[in-house]
């Protein structure tokens, strides 16, 4: 059985297979003891074998599993030799072991995706064959918004359990926005007091005439968070925070009045947004604005040893820095040409600051506008021309473009979809997605730190519905991300499809509710308002 998605570089088959029986040993060796505690863990609740420890390298041999690190692979490489003296897994770091780990779940079949045995004797083979894989990019992300909706802690670690049987190694925690702030600041409890929850939902897209009258919310604890990074850390999947700013800010300005321009609006009146769409209100561009955001990346960075931090950066209204005496002055003292050179200025205080310690900025592409921050990288969202134009600055890249990799855009053309926004984007244009534009050099194209996949969630209220807008497209977009494919024209699709026929049986297991291949069934139509196409941009980006 070697339907495996993302696709390896590299499969030969042998002849035979492999039977793990209650017998069977598992042994981690040097550098791979988290991984062997993880894959024991997993294979015990789905097979029910005991699965013990191998005492010396050898002592898995014949019907069991050994893990080890091999210095000639690359830190995420991993080989997999699956013969008459068991399966050998090893990896050039902890991650390529564990990614060859998770190969070895794959082949042993969907039952594996279990968390307890269906029955008592079942064969576990996996069959004789090595596989020699490595992943195109360093950087595999998929970004939950989970502002707009919240997604409690047992559902974030969920979708890392579900990144990981993917090959996505960055999560990009998008925690902050007008909607509601979701992580806990000691120092300013008021932004989950107030900024994490609001009085009613937009239902639907932002042209809906529908709410949802009861209060929304939720939040973080840093002990939430602290257990969210280490299960993802066990996972070798980074986390990312974003914290947005200047723009996209009015849950922390309803919860701190005084972060926003209080000489063109009553700040006070502002409570946490409760529709789609991009908000006028911003943060005021004061020293005491830049004081409060230096006390709450204090206790980020704390929180999340991530090289990177996200700091947002789009979508900023600029037409109440244009009003403001005090923003104004600001642009004078210290000799911009206009707002957008302001935003970069505030951008650029960050980017400083960040780097300083020890971490590195990265922003949605507006940050290119007034002048990038040096030092900074770049999740190019609208199209491929911010990344392009950042690449070519020298700056790497995170590729996200809208067109191509929002997951909450439809799926299907017509108003069968639930809530169908955007573009459509099918299954088949997202494994024709390619995350490096052919304009670039190769000099150029070394820039781009690999591609992401995002999940906007003002039309996503609940995890079947993240689901649905999620899968199959993210088994897709995983092997876009991991494996050498040749150019978009030339893929193998169809193949493609034919392998989807065995993993849609491990998302059963794992209790993902993806769109059916044939499309949404009947009870999932929502006529009226809710179901109309919108051609477009989603609610927000």
């Amino acid at each position: 059985m070697t339907e495996l998605i993302p696709a390896p570089r590299s499969v030969v088959a042998g002849e035979g297979e492999l039977r793990l029986t209650a017998h069977s040993r598992l042994h981690a060796g040097t550098g791979t003891e988290g991984v062997g505690h993880w894959l024991r863990t997993v294979l015990r609740d789905a097979t029910g074998l005991p699965l013990r420890e191998g005492r010396e390298p050898d002592d898995a041999g014949g019907d069991g599993v050994r893990l080890r690190l091999d210095a000639g692979l690359g830190a995420e490489e991993y080989r997999l030799v699956s013969d008459r003296d068991g399966v050998l897994i090893e990896g050039g770091g902890p991650a390529g072991a564990f990614w060859g780990a998770q190969t070895l779940r794959q082949l042993l079949g969907p039952d594996a995706y279990r968390r307890a045995p269906l029955v008592s004797d079942r064969v576990w083979a996996v069959p004789h064959l090595t596989i020699e894989d490595g992943p195109r990019f360093p950087w595999r992300g998929l970004m939950l918004d989970v502002a707009r909706h919240f997604t409690p802690k047992e559902g974030v670690l969920r979708y890392l359990d579900l990144m990981a049987a993917h090959k996505l190694n960055v999560f990009h925690f998008h925690l902050t926005d007008d909607q509601g702030w979701r992580i806990e600041i000691e120092r300013h409890p008021r932004l989950t007091e107030i900024g994490s929850w609001r009085a009613r939902t937009k239902t639907g897209h932002r042209a809906s005439p529908l709410w949802e009258e009861k209060p929304h919310g939720g939040y973080y604890t840093q002990d939430d968070i602290r257990e969210i990074v280490a299960y993802a850390a066990e996972r070798h999947i980074t986390v990312v925070p974003e914290i947005d700013v200047p723009g996209h800010s009015q849950a922390a300005i309803a919860a701190y009045p005084e972060l926003g321009n209080t000489d063109v609006i009553d700040t006070t009146a502002l409570s946490v947004w409760d529709t789609w769409g991009i908000n006028p209100n911003v943060l005021a561009p004061t020293d005491n604005t830049l004081r409060f955001y230096e006390g709450v990346f204090e206790e980020v960075l704390e929180l999340f040893p991530s090289e990177f931090v996200h700091v947002g950066g789009d979508e900023c209204p600029k037409d109440q820095w244009r009003r403001s005496a005090t923003a104004q002055e600001r642009i004078r003292e210290l000799g911009l040409a206009d707002e957008d050179e302001l935003q970069s200025w505030f951008i650029g205080h960050f980017d400083t600051w960040l780097t300083a310690r020890g971490r590195r900025l990265i922003g949605w592409d507006e940050i290119l506008e007034g002048g990038l921050a040096e030092g900074a990288a770049v999740s190019s969202w609208r199209g491929y021309a911010g990344g392009i134009a950042a690449a070519r600055a020298g700056h790497d890249v995170v590729m996200c473009p809208e067109q191509q990799v929002y997951l909450d855009h439809r799926q299907a053309p017509g108003p069968d979809e639930p809530v169908p926004i955007g573009w459509v984007r099918t299954l088949e244009d997202v494994y024709r997605f390619e995350p490096v534009p052919p304009e670039l050099t190769p000099e150029e194209a070394r820039h781009v730190l690999g591609t992401q996949a995002n999940l906007w969630t003002e039309v996503m209220e609940d995890q079947a519905r993240v689901d649905y807008q999620a899968f199959p497209r993210l088994a897709a977009f995983a092997e876009v991300a991991w494996s050498a494919l040749p150019a978009p024209a030339e893929r193998d699709f169809a193949g493609f499809e034919r392998r989807m026929a065995a993993h849609y049986r491990r998302l059963d297991a794992l209790g993902v509710a993806y769109r059916p291949p044939a499309g949404p069934l009947p009870w999932q139509r929502r006529p009226g308002v809710l179901g109309r196409p919108i051609d477009g941009p989603p609610p927000n980006r």
